[in-house]
């Protein structure tokens, strides 16, 4: 699958590896802004207390 992912990028080897850091950006910055606040509305955290 990867093979085929960089044969159908366009462009020299620079610009694939350019084209994918991007997509990954992109990818981890939909994570972090939707799709993990989402998720964590579900996600019930415990209360943590500490007596000193």
């Amino acid at each position: 699958m990867y093979g085929a992912l960089w044969r159908v990028l366009p462009g020299p080897w620079w610009v694939r590896v350019l084209i994918l850091l991007v997509l990954l950006v992109a990818l981890l910055a939909a994570l972090a802004f939707w799709v993990f606040p989402f998720v964590q509305t579900f996600i019930t955290t415990p209360e943590v207390t500490v007596d000193t």
